[in-house]
């Protein structure tokens, strides 16, 4: 069994035999993901590939929310650096292939705000699960960068090219009730019934047989790795957005919670 005690934003339990739950813990910040948040979630799923005890994994947030999405500090290191753009353009893509390439079974279950690099290994996850008002959001454009974290690799293949660009370009909200109507996410539960939804799925996975289950996990992850062009491509069209001024404008606005006003900007 592996030590899991030198984490600093994540929480780690065992709520039924050979499920390891993994609790986003910042609650303070609605779990939006700091440097150390970022670094842990994105390298913690070699550490539990390698754990024998571990059959099934959950993935949650503390408090009143999954994750509100990046903090904006980290933002603010990104525009003003090429090295931090370099070091997170590393960690970003490393996050989606971490997650697309573990082998166990992964259930997310989410509730309130989803954004960001959160929102990545929730929709990631092999079963999403969400409270039916959840609030689920990508928020690339309305930031001022391209949609580059995970959406262009996933989002199409799961609710279609159309629903994918109307929601990725409008940044619009969605409940985990309508994520769930459109195919964006596995199932939509009551909020009262998240967790134990989430236990149940991933103890039945935990009980189920492990090598079946992982390759059939490995196969059908196929359709993600084929689209890792259009991934890369996108999260380079991203780091590169976080050089120019619409994010300058992007992160003002959210600093001074008032709309981002891109008019003044070429067309």
């Amino acid at each position: 069994m592996s030590d899991y005690s030198g984490y600093q934003r994540i929480l780690f339990d065992r709520p039924a035999e050979g499920v390891l739950r993994l609790t986003l813990n910042r609650p303070e910040r609605l779990n939006a993901l700091d440097a150390i948040g970022h670094t842990e979630l994105t390298y913690v799923w070699s550490k539990i590939d390698a754990d024998p005890s571990v059959r099934s994994v959950i993935l949650c947030g503390a408090g009143r929310g999954f994750s509100a999405g990046g903090d904006l500090d980290v933002v603010e290191a990104m525009i003003a650096t090429h090295e931090e753009r370099a070091r997170m353009w590393r960690e970003a893509k490393d996050l989606v292939y971490n997650i697309i390439n573990f082998s166990k079974p992964l259930v997310s279950a989410m509730h309130g705000p989803v954004v960001g690099a959160g929102l990545v290994a929730g929709i990631l996850a092999d079963v999403s699960i969400a409270a039916k008002t959840a609030k689920i959001v990508d928020g690339h454009t309305r930031l001022g960068v391209a949609g580059g974290d995970h959406a262009a690799i996933i989002w199409p293949l799961l609710c279609g090219m159309a629903k994918a660009k109307y929601y990725l370009l409008l940044c619009d909200p969605l409940t985990g009730e309508k994520a769930e109507e459109i195919g964006l996410i596995s199932l939509a539960v009551e909020d009262a019934e998240l967790q134990d939804k989430a236990v149940s799925v991933a103890a039945r996975l935990a009980d189920g047989a492990p090598s079946a289950i992982r390759w059939t996990k490995y196969a059908l992850n196929n359709w993600l790795r084929m689209m890792g062009p259009s991934f890369d491509a996108s999260l380079a069209l991203e780091m590169l957005g976080f050089g120019g001024p619409e994010v300058v404008e992007g992160l003002a606005s959210h600093r001074e919670k008032r709309q981002p006003d891109f008019r003044q900007f070429p067309g």
